[in-house]
């Protein structure tokens, strides 16, 4: 700012210098000079406190020229200026001036003519403000411009003179207005003085209206002699203070009339009006009136308006005969409030009497709110908190008082407030958060009504757009997902595609599923399933074994594409279905090729009698694992039948003396799958009281010759060996006995308890077969326990004939119960 005033400095001193003038007002300037340096001096001081610029230039300074380091004055750096976009927002049509950004520096822009720009306003100035952006900024800077003296004084109708009619018979003193000059500049360059070119008769006397114009008038000063000097011309020379000085001239060209020695008189030296902008022409405003003490052709008087500052002369008429001012322009509050016109009352012999009328202009409310968008910022990020500016608005009403008074509002319930911030700008801002997944956009209409009777209005709308952030996770439909697959599966086969959901938008909803590093049964989940990480879909990399593997459970993770990434979990089920793939399995009685298995029935047994039971499993599961037995073929149908559920064989009838011996039986046992598999057992029944009695009909069970031939041999061998193992086995019970019989005695004085020993006989491993068990007991007792009851239940048993081809005796494995202890009456029950 402090350049401004400098160079407004060198600007008076460069003028004075080319005009040559002398020494001793050079002094006297320098001295000025100084003056003028320390009062800007504490101007700048003054507005940098007040934190806005103010720059100080004369007008008509060339394009280009510099008004002042705005950056520095600022105290931005340049930098800031080119980031933020750094530009000049001005409401006049015309930019008078430019901000050089890579040099920070304030240019004259276009040519400022002061005159042009402010008209009889002082101080001269205009305003405007520099917005900063990222983030905003803004400044308002003030340029006063200082006029030179680039005008002369002019008076209107400078091509025709100042034509007055002066009766003779004037007196001393009389005064005849003059028309006044009109000088554009102001201040020391604006009109000054009037001169009159000598002369015997007149004399000027100079005048000042309310407003700081001059006015003069021509003053008779020695009475006039027509018959001396019928006419009279003189020049009126209008000089203004500037520097250079400079004036302009008109003519007076005077007609001395015959005597008329009286002037018209307004009843009023002043007239007060009032009108109301916008009112319609020919509307009478006020009637002015004059009289003349003169008779006939003297007493008649003309009205008329001279020339007057502010142009009121061509804004109103005068009726000349009348007196009435009425509206002959448009009138306009915003440009002229008040405005003063003289009225002149001439009579016919040249007498002329003036009178001043002041019409003071009311404003209408004719002017609605302008609003001017400076900046807007679309899109808004979500996350942007509140009281975050998202415009700046420069919102004008040209009319006054009430009625240029604006009220800024928005419509609807939206989460924004206007605040006000320099004169006539206003800030939108947000007033809380912003979710986009709720609102994505927002239509904002904003009103600025004045209040004015009846008030006017001005909208403008903004579209906002709320840009995504990245503030939801993937989230799954459910929290546990079941899929089911059959096994036996093809490798690769799609199963079934978990889907995840995203609030969020573009590039934070794109979402991409991952496998979990998990385990199952020791091995990773990706040697079972491959997951597609676009779509979701899950397949199998081999094929299942139901067998083998029931159940595989693992983790799925989506995750977004925003940064950072937003992540979720869920749980995958993947349940292997059984196929019907395994055929039953026959576990009693056991098929061997070396030799046949006959289950013996004796000759007295009753209906329901349960001859054997056939034992199966299949190791499929559920439907495809419930059993069913079907009795095939038989030798005797009528004879047998087999347990649907349980396989169990049993008569159907009494067993008579007719029924054959041998009995032979095929069963078929079929598991509930579809389709159904199935297994076969032969089964070998002999109806018979006794060994030898089926003997010579199960020797005719075909088998190879070398079989039968040494069928009798082997029998030997085995009766001689089950000899030698039974001596054997009796030696040892007897030995144990004796051992033991030893050992009770010890245990009589150890007051031991008694520990029971159980060991299977027969064993289900598998825990699907229903034949009996049977176990053998061993009981220790004490001396005192022949006091006690000892009793062993016998255990049902079963013949079972094993028939070896290579054989030719039998074998019979009966089990029997014996007891141990010396009392056979025992009653001890062991179950």
């Amino acid at each position: 700012m402090f350049f401004g005033y400098i160079h407004l400095f060198e600007f008076f001193v460069s003028m004075m210098a080319s005009r040559g003038y002398k020494c001793a007002r050079w002094r006297v300037f320098d001295g000025l000079g100084q003056k003028i340096q320390t009062l800007i001096f504490v101007l700048l001081v003054a507005n940098m406190v007040d934190g806005q610029i103010r720059y100080s230039i004369p007008e008509e300074m060339k394009k280009g020229s510099v008004i002042g380091n705005v950056a520095q004055d600022l105290g931005l750096d340049l930098r800031r200026l080119r980031s933020g976009r750094a530009r000049i927002v001005s409401g006049e049509n015309i930019q008078y001036t430019e901000l050089k950004t890579d040099k920070g520096t304030l240019v004259v822009n276009e040519r400022i003519d002061r005159e042009q720009l402010c008209g009889e306003t002082t101080p001269c100035s205009f305003s405007f403000e520099v917005i900063l952006e990222n983030p905003m900024e803004l400044h308002r800077i003030t340029v006063e411009v200082l006029d030179i003296n680039d005008h002369a004084p002019i008076f209107p109708n400078i091509d025709r003179p100042i034509r007055l009619e002066i009766s003779e018979s004037a007196v001393v003193g009389t005064q005849f207005p003059l028309q006044s000059a009109d000088d554009l500049d102001v201040g020391q360059n604006s009109l000054q003085d009037y001169i009159l070119s000598q002369n015997g008769h007149f004399i000027l006397k100079q005048h000042a209206n309310p407003d700081g114009s001059r006015y003069v008038e021509m003053v008779l000063q020695k009475p006039l002699d027509r018959e001396r000097h019928p006419q009279l011309s003189l020049k009126l020379i209008a000089v203004d203070g500037g520097t250079p000085q400079r004036s302009g001239t008109v003519n007076i060209d005077i007609n001395v009339l015959d005597v008329n020695d009286n002037i018209p008189v307004f009843n009023q030296s002043v007239y007060k009006a009032s009108v109301t902008e916008n009112t319609i022409r020919g509307t009478k405003v006020i009637t002015v009136n004059a009289t003349d003490a003169d008779t006939g052709s003297n007493g008649l008087i003309s009205y008329s308006l001279s020339k007057t500052k502010g142009g009121g002369a061509d804004i109103f008429s005068i009726d000349e005969k009348t007196g009435t001012i009425s509206v002959n322009g448009l009138i306009d509050y915003e440009k002229e409030k008040k405005y003063e016109v003289r009225v002149e009352a001439r009579d016919q012999g040249g007498l002329t009497g003036t009178s001043k009328v002041i019409i003071d202009v009311f404003d209408v409310n004719d002017n609605a709110p302008v609003i001017n968008i400076m900046s807007f910022s679309s899109p808004l990020s979500e996350d942007a908190p509140p009281s975050t500016t998202i415009a700046i608005m420069n919102i004008k009403d040209a009319d006054s008082d009430k009625n240029g008074q604006i009220k800024c509002s928005i419509d609807g319930k939206l989460p924004f407030k206007i605040e006000s911030s320099l004169t006539n700008y206003y800030n939108l801002i947000s007033d809380q958060h912003f979710d986009r997944e709720t609102v994505s956009e927002y239509n904002i209409t904003i009103t600025a009504t004045d209040l004015g009777s009846p008030p006017l209005s001005t909208s403008t709308k903004l579209h906002l757009r709320i840009s995504d952030v990245n503030d939801n996770a993937p989230l799954f439909d459910k929290t546990i997902y079941s899929a089911y697959v059959t096994e036996n599966n093809s490798p690769g086969v799609s199963i079934f595609a978990v889907r995840a959901r995203d609030i969020d938008w573009g590039q934070n909803a794109r979402i991409s599923y991952l496998l979990e590093d998990t385990q199952v049964s020791g091995s990773p989940v990706s040697s079972f399933v491959t997951l597609n990480s676009e779509t979701g879909v899950l397949s199998a990399v081999r094929s299942f074994d139901f067998e083998q593997i029931k159940q595989i459970q693992f983790v799925v993770k989506a995750q977004d594409g925003g940064s950072p990434p937003l992540s979720s979990n869920v749980t995958v089920k993947l349940i292997i279905q059984d196929q019907n793939d395994n055929p039953p399995q026959v576990l009693y009685p056991v098929q061997t090729g070396g030799s046949v298995v006959a289950e013996m029935v004796p000759r007295t047994a009753d209906v329901g009698y349960l001859v054997t039971k056939v034992v199966a499993v299949d190791v499929d599961s559920g439907q495809n694992a419930w059993l069913s037995y079907k009795l095939q073929k038989a030798t005797d149908r009528a004879l047998f039948e087999v347990g649907l559920q349980n396989g169990e064989i049993r008569t159907i009838r009494q067993v008579s003396e007719k029924d054959a011996v041998k009995q032979r039986l095929t069963v078929i046992v079929e598991d509930n799958g579809q389709p159904s598999r199935s297994a076969t057992v032969i089964v070998n029944v002999a109806v018979a009281d006794s060994f030898p009695e089926v003997l010579s009909e199960f020797t005719d069970f075909p088998h190879d010759k070398e079989y039968n031939d040494n069928l009798t041999f082997y029998l030997v061998l085995a009766l001689a060996v089950v000899s030698f193992l039974f001596i054997t086995c009796l030696v040892v019970i007897i030995s144990v006995k004796i051992y033991r019989w030893r050992q009770s005695r010890i245990l009589y004085h150890s007051n031991l308890p008694v520990i029971p020993y159980y060991p299977p006989r027969y064993s289900d491993t598998l825990g699907t077969g229903t034949l009996p068990h049977v176990y053998n007991y061993e009981v220790c007792r004490t001396t005192d326990s022949r006091k006690s009851d000892c009793k062993f239940g016998r255990a049902g048993s079963q013949n079972v004939l094993i028939m070896d081809p290579s054989s030719t005796g039998t074998m019979q494995r009966i089990q029997s119960e014996k007891s141990i202890l010396d009392e056979p009456d025992s009653p001890l029950e062991v179950s």
